[in-house]
């Protein structure tokens, strides 16, 4: 019986470059293809309009900052809670607020609350809020104005559930 001891070839080399390469394209194609998938990557409409409107964004903002009124967010469970005061801590006059729930990435799942007044300073609503990271963006008015407008990050796990 005769035995071949041929060793490593060119034939060896050319599959296993072309199984190599092989892995790595089929990896780029299937995290592009959930990339482009699971995020629009759209950050503004328009980034030209955007860009004219900052200086007076941060104006605004600077002056809501000066006013001295702070909001204070609670979720319990399915009850959520908002909390608007002046810097002397009494209840800011507010007519409404409203919350817009926004995924960090994605907006499949985004929505916004109407919440109902309950007292001076205080709204309330009821909604069961999935588990994970939220930007919680508040808008408080006072006769159609804009009082407050502020956003926080949120992790469900570090709340009272």
């Amino acid at each position: 019986m005769k035995t071949s001891a041929q060793g490593f070839t060119g034939l060896h080399m050319l599959l296993s470059t072309s199984v190599f390469f092989g892995v790595v394209i089929a990896v780029n194609v299937t995290m592009a293809f959930y990339a482009s998938s699971s995020w629009s990557g759209l950050v503004v409409e328009n980034t030209y309009v955007a860009s004219q409107e900052f200086n007076r964004k941060a104006a605004a903002m600077k002056a809501m900052a000066a006013s001295g009124i702070e909001g204070s967010l609670s979720i319990t469970g399915h009850e959520i809670r908002y909390d608007i005061h002046d810097k002397s801590g009494s209840p800011a006059i507010v007519d409404d607020v409203i919350l817009n729930f926004k995924r960090p990435v994605g907006d499949h799942e985004d929505f916004h609350l109407t919440l109902r007044k309950t007292a001076e300073g205080r709204f309330e609503a009821d909604h069961n809020l999935a588990e994970g990271d939220w930007i919680v963006e508040a808008i408080s008015r006072n006769d159609g104005l804009v009082v407050m407008h502020e956003a926080k990050r949120i992790d469900t796990k570090e709340l009272d559930r």
